[in-house]
């Protein structure tokens, strides 16, 4: 019998029946009057429970789209914009914006590290920089950016726009964009929401609004807030052909998070993060991030001495677990396990069982039972 293989990537994360049920509806035509207030539930879910003055678009398309669709309403050519880089979903927002003829500065940090608020600050301070973008939770190391401090910092300088990569964040970590200062909130469906890869999601508060009128007619089409405005207000409304199955689905998740409770949400993912992240060392694993500044939504553990990346990942799907590999410098010296969205303690113990026995076939004879003795003690707790 082969196991069953138990997606824990950085996502796309496992996503529940329920929701696979909405998936699997007979698709209706997009002006039907019940899918026209379903995609109005889902706007007002969003904007309630992200809480915002503003609006919410949800476009089809991923969190690179939704990236794009950020900058793209809130800059023009030849803007100052500052990048804030914790890893490389970081690096990538500086091609994007030098495409657009944006003249970009780059605050980085050690990977494993972040840029911290008071460096944020003083960077601000050399001249006007039209929109600052910060990484949430950044995949390829595992940290969590202090949002809502910078979103203080930020506050203080009334020409730069906050805009907030929170692909590997939204629905682990808190993000209130009106609270917090975010002006523009971006992240994609697949991750901590736990719906299949296809939305882009974007959230943005009257700040980057009021930017997006003061532009006029923008280059871009698809993406300019300005023609998604009339169809997020009301979804009778025309311009491009809305997912329809993935809309229900996304219904089906906000409703997960409603039923949840959006704080009790938060604390579930910080409790099964130190649960596993304290599983993992236990095991010998060292993990990327700081302490300090380690997300709830994945772990990237570092591999011992003797351990080889490939084998290791060959033999844990062969246990029933896929986890994704290093990136940049730490590609084949460590890998990715998400934790995040829909999962349950079953995902937990099955994904630290299958760690320990693969470890057991390594040669590592001492390791069966350690991580799982852990783990359960600190999700006891």
């Amino acid at each position: 019998m082969k196991n069953k293989k138990l997606v824990m990537i950085p996502g796309p994360t496992p996503v529940t029946r329920s929701i696979q049920d909405q998936m699997g509806r007979e698709t209706v035509a997009f002006g039907d009057p019940d899918f026209i207030n379903d995609f109005k539930e889902v706007i007002k879910d969003l904007k309630e429970i992200f809480k915002t003055k503003g609006e919410a678009f949800v476009v089809a398309g991923s969190g690179t789209l939704a990236m794009e669709m950020g900058i793209a309403n809130v800059t023009k050519e030849g803007d100052n914009v500052l990048v804030v880089s914790n890893g490389f979903f970081g690096d990538r927002y500086v091609e994007l914006c030098e495409r657009r003829g944006l003249k970009v500065d780059v605050l980085s940090a050690e990977w494993g590290s972040v840029v911290t608020p008071e460096e944020i600050d003083n960077k601000l301070k050399e001249k006007v920089y039209k929109a600052i973008t910060v990484t949430h939770v950044d995949t390829s190391t595992g940290v969590c950016a202090p949002i809502a401090e910078i979103g203080e910092v930020v506050k203080k300088y009334e020409d730069t726009i906050f805009i907030v990569d929170g692909v590997c964040a939204t629905a682990a970590e808190p993000e209130y964009l009106d609270e917090m200062g975010i002006d523009v909130l971006i992240t994609g469906s697949q991750k901590a929401l736990g719906v299949p890869p296809g939305l882009a999601i974007v959230l943005a508060g009257e700040k980057a609004l009021g930017r997006r009128k003061s532009l006029g007619t923008i280059r871009d089409y698809y993406v300019d807030f300005e023609k998604w405005i009339p169809v997020m207000n009301d979804p009778s409304k025309y311009f491009a052909t809305p997912p329809v199955n993935m809309i229900w689905a996304l219904k089906e998740a906000l409703k997960i998070i409603k039923e949840e409770g959006v704080e009790n949400r938060y604390q579930r993912h910080k409790k099964v993060a130190r649960a596993m992240q304290a599983a993992l060392e236990e095991l010998g694993f060292k993990l990327l991030a700081k302490k300090e500044y380690r997300a709830v939504s994945l772990s990237n553990a570092l591999y011992m001495e003797g351990i080889e990346d490939a084998e290791f990942r060959k033999i844990l799907a062969e246990e029933g677990v896929v986890v994704a590999g290093g990136l940049g410098a730490y590609a084949g010296k460590m890998f990715r396990l998400g934790h995040m969205g829909n999962i349950d303690n079953h995902f937990l113990v099955s994904t630290i069982s299958a760690i320990e026995r693969t470890l057991y076939r390594l040669g590592k004879e001492d390791v069966l039972g350690r991580g799982l003795k852990v783990l359960l003690e600190e999700l006891a707790k």
